[in-house]
């Protein structure tokens, strides 16, 4: 189920150096939150995005979410694979200059995603059964991972692990968080009553546990590839 990444995919370091100072890269896509005081001035600075982004005729690379008080936008290419490429800058930098002409702010650090990871020693027969479950689609396996295309559920990553016995915890959550605030989450993790297991990644990502040994990865795009 393993997806090559396509030679036009940006590397981490890519990313870093594009100085997208309004986005933040998480597991797959480009996240950036907008607070915009109410729904109205969300829905207007929606509507200006999506057109902004038809007009480089990139409006397949972005989506959109609206609350009463922001706007959280995400920016990849997808097909075999979800990806961040060269378009996918543009759209990020496209997309900042529309914000720039509404009363929004724009707040990075808030930005989050959960994503639920599995541990499995052969993903090629448990997958079909999740992407099913999850989507109502057996093939709907991409790249190791299942994706809702309702974006209504996280998604779903099979880690790859040795063979083993139960019981051994194999789900986790993986908390992606903007670099920036990745220490300040991990503390308050710390103050209320968790510990940290495996910082040997960090920036990566940091193990804790809750107080009765229950795994939490928080990670950040730092140090990948």
């Amino acid at each position: 189920m393993d997806t090559l990444k396509p030679s036009d995919a940006l590397a981490t370091s890519d990313i870093v150096d594009a100085g997208l100072a309004d986005w933040r890269k998480l597991a797959q896509r480009l996240h950036a939150r907008f607070r915009t005081g109410n729904a109205a001035v969300g829905a207007a600075f929606i509507a200006d995005a999506v057109r902004a982004a038809g007009g480089a005729s990139l409006t397949d690379h972005m989506d959109a979410t609206l609350t009463p008080t922001s706007v959280d936008l995400r920016v990849a290419t997808t097909g075999n694979g979800v990806w961040v490429t060269a378009d996918d800058i543009t759209l990020a930098r496209l997309l900042s200059e529309v914000a720039q002409e509404h009363d929004v702010t724009s707040v990075p650090g808030e930005v989050t995603q959960v994503e639920l990871a599995l541990d499995t020693s052969d993903d090629a027969r448990l997958g079909p059964f999740w992407a099913a479950v999850l989507t109502g689609n057996a093939d709907g396996v991409v790249s190791d991972t299942v994706f809702d295309p309702t974006r209504q559920l996280p998604s779903l990553w099979f880690q790859g692990t040795e063979p083993h016995k139960e019981p051994r915890q194999r789900w986790h959550l993986d908390l992606w968080v903007a670099p920036e605030v990745a220490g300040d989450r991990i503390a308050a993790g710390v103050a209320a009553g968790g510990t940290v297991v495996d910082d040997s990644e960090a920036p990566s990502f940091t193990v804790l546990a809750d107080p009765e040994g229950n795994k939490v990865c928080i990670c950040t795009h730092l140090d990948r590839a």
